[in-house]
């Protein structure tokens, strides 16, 4: 990290893959991250336990043993946002995942840049008051505030890709909380859901 530039805080990461978990280094240190890399999830545990940090980069093993990282992490109280990464990663394991706590699921390869971006979203989101908030829809499972957004977007029409762009997400953690909404609205697909909402006379916005 640049000697005069101060630190953004410290980014936790678990990565097996020494050229990614290189790159990902120096490409957070050069944005005034520091950056702290574990070996495995129980390290990551003990650490965090001392120490709050900025944000979390979990790699998703084939045995997805991630997710019980995730949960333990929410479980002890460290709220700090969490981006899972997964090769091959498929939409139930980003539905898992973001059942689980995660900010964002992201699936390798990845282009570093994208994924310092993705961060710096994640953490001004958390510092945000408003993501505290929570949304209802009539006689359902309260939503996220997270959910509230994406469900804002599909009722202006927007596609799974164009809620990522806008949201700073992969279209993966899209799909997932979409699945998420239905799931919590009890609706088939997002026409339902939207004839759900909009049918009921709520005063859904624009």
């Amino acid at each position: 990290m640049p000697g005069n530039m101060l630190s953004k805080g410290e980014v936790f990461v678990i990565d097996t893959d020494a050229a990614s978990r290189e790159q990902l280094s120096t490409a957070l240190q050069q944005s005034a991250y520091n950056v702290i890399c574990f070996a495995d999830g129980a390290s990551l545990l003990s650490e965090a336990k001392a120490r709050m940090p900025a944000c979390v980069m979990l790699e998703m093993p084939p045995d997805r043993s991630g997710l019980d990282v995730l949960k333990r992490l929410r479980e002890e109280n460290c709220m700090a946002p969490v981006l899972v990464t997964a090769t091959n990663g498929s939409i139930a394991m980003a539905v898992d995942a973001i059942r689980s706590g995660a900010a964002d699921f992201i699936e390798k390869p990845f282009r570093t840049r994208d994924i310092v971006d993705r961060i710096d979203a994640a953490i001004d989101e958390f510092a945000q008051p408003a993501s505290n908030r929570q949304r209802w829809l009539p006689g359902c499972e309260p939503l996220s505030a997270r959910e509230g957004d994406v469900l804002e977007h599909l009722a202006a029409g927007l596609t799974n890709k164009e809620i990522a762009r806008r949201m700073h997400l992969s279209a993966r953690t899209v799909e997932g909380y979409r699945a998420g909404i239905l799931r919590k609205a009890g609706a088939k697909n997002v026409t339902d859901l939207l004839r759900r909402i909009f049918g009921q006379g709520s005063s859904a916005q624009d």
